[in-house]
């Protein structure tokens, strides 16, 4: 029955009902079934109202409503329209300087919304206009665009990486360090297939024009220089506070520590060189200090706090969500309408996912009181070539699924099955997530069904525009163009889970923080505790009479 009733879920998915709807009426029906002819106990179902009420008491889902709110804040309080004028004015020149822009602030981006919506939404708004303007490829610019958008999927705080720690029964703070060095990687790789755009066919990417140059010093240069000294001297003085005057000297909390104090110590030196008007920094230093703060702020806020066990994910959640609506104050961009919208949006993806939770636990009570699970199990681990083979099937099933399911549908219904066998297996969990949720990004990527590819038609042009400061007429981009573009970071995500398969220390290296327990340690603490001898001296002997001391007349 098991396998029927999966195929029938496949049937319903692909005639395009609803998720949610489709995972529950799935299981009821077939419970209705299985009940009929014997093959499912109707008492699995007086488990359902607890299993549904376990799904709503779960804390560590509570973290996707606040790292959802804190990223469409920060979207719509101009964030990113700051972050991707100042970044491309310091690549302009370059050759392909915009799209190593999109790149960086797509990272960036990441790292403090963790919503690909919104990235792939505002760096299409914002930067897809002045690439065409410049003579960029429409395919590579539409093409970097929405892969650096999905880089939100990867890079920590992103709620696919919560939901993958949820369903494997593992730690969000592990989940998140382990794949902080995969989404870097990946964001290199993006910017690696660009330089190689720019040698081969470099009319396609070209450098920006001086006339577009606009943070200049009064002499007309912009001495990028001043910003390598100062990232220099507030490198070596926070490596120095933190050899000298701490007790971290390794690991992920050093590392989170010293970044932190980095950006600090420039931000204290460009805030005396502008109150102080010393003229010691170029003016493009000054503005992409000031611009960068304030997210790297907020990242090591909520990332850094999770990573030194200071805070659990709901927690660091809930601080960013505080840090962007106090940034979008500081900035004086916050307003009642950018409020309701961006609770608004933040509602409905979570009611999205509550739903689909919901659905996906009527269907996996009745998948597992038919032995589904089992099933499942014996099939993946029978597969030829062990773990190596199982790893193989499994990267390609999502693949093919993510084709057509969106990736909370993944997490939500293959996920669980996919979970015991790996464990079965030996696969580490955290190591297992990490490869599943690169695979499941493609799901953004996939042309005709990639969700920011989606996105971004919404937002490119569809029809001939007149270019608002050079007056010319430009060329629409067309869905052909979007679709070719996203082809080649396709190839590169699959690359991307190749390398996290043959690197795992890429992941694992997550362990390296945990709390090491000292086994000889322990038992020689057990040895030294003197426990008294039984029936010797000091000790107890059952075999005497209980002696009781009555009250004397």
């Amino acid at each position: 029955m098991a396998p029927v009733m999966f195929a029938t879920l496949v049937v319903f998915l692909l005639l395009g009902y609803p998720v949610a709807f489709a995972l529950a009426a799935n299981g009821l029906l077939f419970a209705i079934i299985g009940i009929d002819l014997g093959l499912f106990q109707e008492n699995f179902l007086q488990a359902l109202p607890e299993r549904i009420y376990g799904t709503m008491n779960n804390d560590v889902l509570l973290a996707v409503p606040f790292f959802t709110f804190m990223g469409l804040v920060l979207e719509r309080s101009g964030m990113a329209e700051d972050l991707l004028d100042t970044i491309g004015q310091l690549f302009g020149p370059v050759r392909g300087g915009l799209a190593y822009a999109v790149v960086f602030v797509g990272a960036l981006l990441a790292a403090t919304t963790g919503v690909v919506a919104a990235s792939v939404i505002s760096m299409g708004l914002i930067s897809l206009p002045i690439m065409l303007r410049y003579g960029y490829d429409r395919r590579l610019a539409s093409g970097i665009i929405a892969a650096s958008g999905t880089l939100a999927q990867i890079i920590p705080p992103s709620l696919v990486l919560i939901v993958l720690a949820d369903q494997l029964g593992r730690s969000v703070g592990d989940m998140y360090e382990g794949a902080f060095i995969p989404g870097l990687v990946l964001s290199a790789m993006y910017a690696g297939y660009v330089f190689l755009v720019t040698i081969v066919w470099p009319q396609r990417a070209p450098g920006l024009p001086p006339e577009a140059q606009t943070l200049q010093d009064a002499d007309g240069k912009t001495r990028r220089f001043s910003l390598l000294v100062v990232a220099i001297i507030a490198f070596a003085l926070a490596y120095t506070y933190m050899k000298t005057f701490t007790q971290v000297k390794a690991g992920s909390d050093f590392v989170v520590l010293t970044m932190s104090l980095m950006v600090a110590i420039a931000f204290v030196i460009a805030l005396l060189n502008k109150l102080l008007r010393l003229n010691l920094l170029s003016r493009m230093t000054e503005q992409v200090i000031f611009v960068m703060v304030p997210p790297l702020a907020l990242i090591f806020l909520v990332l850094g706090t999770i990573f030194i066990g200071v805070a659990t994910p709901t927690e660091g959640g809930a601080m960013g969500a505080s840090g962007a609506i106090l940034l979008a104050l500081m900035k004086r961009r916050m307003t009642f309408e950018l409020l309701r919208q961006a609770t608004e949006s933040t509602a409905k993806l979570s009611a999205f996912v509550l739903f689909i939770l919901v659905g996906a636990r009527v269907f996996s009570l009745t998948f597992y009181g038919v032995n589904g699970h089992v099933w499942v199990e014996h099939l993946l681990i029978g597969l030829p070539g062990g773990a190596t083979g199982f790893l193989i099937v499994v990267n390609i099933l999502v693949f093919v699924l993510a084709f057509f399911l969106d990736f909370f549908e993944l997490a939500f219904i293959i996920v669980p099955l996919l979970g015991p066998a790996a464990e079965k297996l030996g696969i580490d969990l955290i190591w297992f997530g990490i490869i599943l949720g690169v695979n499941m990004q493609t799901s953004f990527m996939h042309p005709p069904f990639g969700f920011a590819l989606f996105f971004l038609r919404s937002v490119a042009p569809k029809t001939a525009y007149k270019d608002r400061v050079t007056g010319r007429m430009m060329e629409p981009v067309t869905t052909g163009q979007i679709y070719w573009g996203a082809v080649p970071f396709v190839i590169i995500q699959c690359i991307m889970v190749a390398l996290v398969v043959l690197f795992p220390q890429m992941v694992m290296h997550y362990k390296a923080s945990a709390v090491q327990l000292d086994q000889k340690a322990i038992d020689k603490q057990f040895d030294s505790i003197q426990v008294p001898s039984i029936g010797g001296p000091g000790g107890f002997d059952f075999s005497a009479p209980p002696k009781i001391d009555l009250p004397k007349p």
